[in-house]
């Protein structure tokens, strides 16, 4: 199915690895002018060096690096067609044990480095005549993760279900279409080892990982079913950000595999019986 996306300019925010780099991967493959931006540069580098795009490291937290992100899409492209909000981050812990640094930087890598940086594109998608902005959130957004807990990262992810939803009604008038993505567990190597290391208490070998995964996917998850990987979410992403999508704007889709998905986390922290 082409859908036409060929020669429209993309940002796509974490593209440098996991859901982020595989969405890059596909409008780029639909003939898509993709940058990426993301804060490692290491990461960026290579994935800049893979792709053959451009790429602008800022961190999504910080004020100047979405202006200057903004700036440069502006002065190399005339503005944006299509808007990846993908950056994000995860902390789950029980609610007692939440800092206030750990609850303000979730809300900030989360909504509002969605709300910030959508608000500084739009204009010059507005001036091309239209265009769309998806938002990634996350399954926590509408379902727990306890154990461990996710009072911390579960309302900043539905905090953009929300945004997505008024975003869309408000700018119809301007043809910009708004989506919001809800990716169930997906499998990304470095956010499972992060999830492995947070509940166990240190890195994990590659066959103690494997054998781990394995194990908890077959138990946790519905006959047939597995984890998700991030070229099926980005699948997705770039259907709900082309025309073919024409019709759908202001909704929120899970990408879960089934309903009775399990999430990674909880199976890593539940006790034994």
């Amino acid at each position: 199915m082409d859908l036409g996306l060929a020669g429209k300019v993309a940002v796509v925010t974490g593209g440098s690895r996991g859901i982020g780099l595989a969405t890059a991967e596909c409008l780029i493959a639909e003939g898509a002018k993709v940058v990426i931006a993301a804060r490692r540069q290491e990461h960026l580098d290579s994935a800049a060096s893979r792709l053959g795009v451009d790429a602008i490291q800022i961190d999504v937290t910080k004020i100047a690096d979405l202006d200057r992100l903004s700036a440069h899409v502006e002065h190399e492209y005339g503005g944006v067609d299509i808007l990846v909000n993908n950056a994000g981050t995860g902390t789950y812990k029980p609610f007692l044990e939440v800092t206030d640094d750990e609850l303000t930087d979730g809300m900030a890598i989360n909504f509002f480095a969605q709300f910030r940086l959508t608000q500084r594109l739009v204009p010059g998608m507005i001036k091309l005549g239209g265009g769309s902005v998806i938002n990634v959130s996350g399954r926590t957004a509408v379902k727990t993760a306890f154990p461990p807990g996710s009072t911390c990262t579960g309302p900043a992810k539905a905090a953009e279900v929300r945004f997505s939803t008024d975003l869309a009604a408000e700018l119809k008038p301007h043809k910009i279409r708004v989506v919001c993505i809800i990716p169930g567990v997906v499998m990304t190597p470095d956010r499972f080892e992060k999830w492995e290391r947070e509940a166990l208490g240190r890195d994990l070998t590659a066959a103690e990982a494997e054998t781990l995964r394995n194990r908890l996917e077959a138990e946790k998850l519905p006959r047939g079913a597995q984890w998700g990987t991030p070229e099926e979410i980005a699948d997705m992403i770039a259907f709900a950000a082309s025309e073919r999508a024409s019709y759908l704007s202001g909704e929120s889709i899970i990408v879960d595999g089934s309903p009775g998905a399990f999430s990674y986390v909880s199976a890593l922290n539940e006790k034994p019986t």
